[in-house]
């Protein structure tokens, strides 16, 4: 039951991150209010408001149908625009960025949220229109009140769309775009940091367990911890898993050790607690910030682009979010109800993580002076940060150092400038 729970809340949360999901709750809500004033305008409620305030309704029939006529024409000219500026923003994101920055670019609520209402008043319009009657001389038959209500909700719309303009314009900034992932990710990394906190590891050996293995392909989204935590109470038992979130699993690859054998119905219940996606979020999978302010640098310093400015400042966020990965452990655990730790979770080593932004970072940057030395400045913050979060990760961030170092020494030829960046690595070696 739980497991259903956990499978429909993730299942809405996709959803709610896809472009048309706001847009279409709102649009629906225009649409229902609009039946809803007209079961008002049934009532003679534009009958009361003429009575105690005339000069607010407006009394003739045309009048009120071409108002209305040049709202729905209008509000389709803007919705048309303004689609047009998401997909000009997703495609300079994609085209000067990263591909990967889009899903976080197209769940942006707020444009959502701007376009919903665009689409709500559209309809709004067009079902109040619909519902005018024709002029029979009775002044109270029109339905002045919803007019009233369609002036009132264009005037809305405007201002909506000039706080969209402004927004888009802002959004499409490098350094916002960057910013957004760095907050994201942070804000993931403290949240898994905290939970660790004054955890002791006294979970079983697990090179004897029985391996399960996964029964689709996909990357994993997010594991149901508690849903596979009933699957396990069944015998008791405890389990491993073996994959990572973010990671690319292949059908019939091992996912996850179990400390009992479990039939093959069971496994199948135990593997329906991990959840695929052909896409990923910073929100689900803090990783996917360091790939994508990684491929940020790697474009920015692309002969096609050239911009070191944005390479530097890809480097400082990556440098913030590498030094709260030191302070995560590489394993962490989940606990039942009577505190004991049965599932041991896993996540991806600092040693791989480092090494994977490094591998590609140095590909691209090690020519540039400037930017090597803002790598160094960088490493010499991790070294700071070993000595307070973990002493073992000393040895991973000096062995990048040298692989660095090996680099600029094979590319930079002018010998003051490799003569000044060796005098850095040595400090950097010598301080620690």
């Amino acid at each position: 039951m739980k497991a259903t729970y956990h499978n429909i809340v993730k299942y809405i949360y996709r959803l709610e991150n896809k472009i048309a999901f706001y847009p279409t709750i709102l649009s629906l809500l225009g649409m229902f209010f609009a039946m809803f004033m007209y079961y008002l305008e049934g009532l003679n409620i534009s009958k009361y408001i003429f009575d105690h305030l005339p000069w607010l309704l407006i009394k003739n029939v045309e009048t009120a149908r071409t108002i209305l006529a040049t709202f729905i024409g209008g509000l389709i000219s803007i919705m048309v625009f303004s689609f047009s500026m998401v997909m000009i923003l997703l495609n300079q994101a994609s085209s000067n960025y990263s591909p990967r920055v889009l899903p976080g670019l197209i769940s942006n609520r707020r444009h959502q949220v701007v376009l919903g209402i665009y689409n709500s008043c559209l309809l709004y319009c067009i079902f109040t229109l619909i519902a005018i009657k024709g002029s029979t001389g009775n002044k109270y038959e029109l339905a002045g009140f919803s007019i009233l209500l369609a002036i009132v909700f264009m005037i809305f719309c405007l201002g909506a769309f000039i706080y969209f303009i402004h927004s888009i314009s802002q959004e499409i900034q490098i350094n916002n775009i960057m910013s957004a992932i760095h907050k994201k990710a942070k804000k993931r990394l403290c949240k898994l940091i905290d939970s660790e906190k004054g955890e002791i590891s006294n979970f079983p050996d697990s090179t004897n367990w029985h391996v399960i293995v996964s029964k689709t392909s996909g990357y994993i989204e997010d594991i149901s911890l508690e849903a596979i935590s009933e699957k396990l109470k069944i015998k008791n038992a405890k389990a491993e898993i073996l994959v990572y979130k973010g990671e690319y699993v292949f059908k019939s690859k091992p996912i996850i050790k179990v400390s009992e054998e479990f039939e093959e119905a069971a496994q199948e219940d135990i593997c329906s607690g991990f959840h695929f996606s052909k896409s990923e979020l910073i929100e689900d999978n803090y990783l996917l910030a360091f790939k994508q302010l990684t491929e940020i640098i790697v474009k920015a310093m692309s002969p096609g682009i050239n911009d070191p400015g944005t390479a530097i400042n890809a480097i400082d966020y990556l440098t913030e979010l590498l030094m709260l990965r030191m302070q995560k452990k590489d394993f962490s655990y989940y606990y039942d109800a009577t505190d004991a730790q049965v599932i041991s979770t896993n996540s991806i080593s600092f040693k791989s993580l480092l090494y994977n932004v490094m591998c590609a970072v140095r590909t691209y940057c090690k020519h540039d002076i400037i930017l090597v030395q803002k790598l160094l400045g960088m490493f010499n913050n991790l070294m700071e940060t070993s000595k307070i979060a973990n002493i073992n990760y000393r040895s991973v961030v000096l062995h990048e150092l040298d692989s660095l170092h090996e680099d600029i020494s094979h590319v930079i030829k002018n010998k003051n400038d490799l003569e000044v960046l060796e005098l850095e690595i040595t400090a950097i070696k010598n301080k620690f």
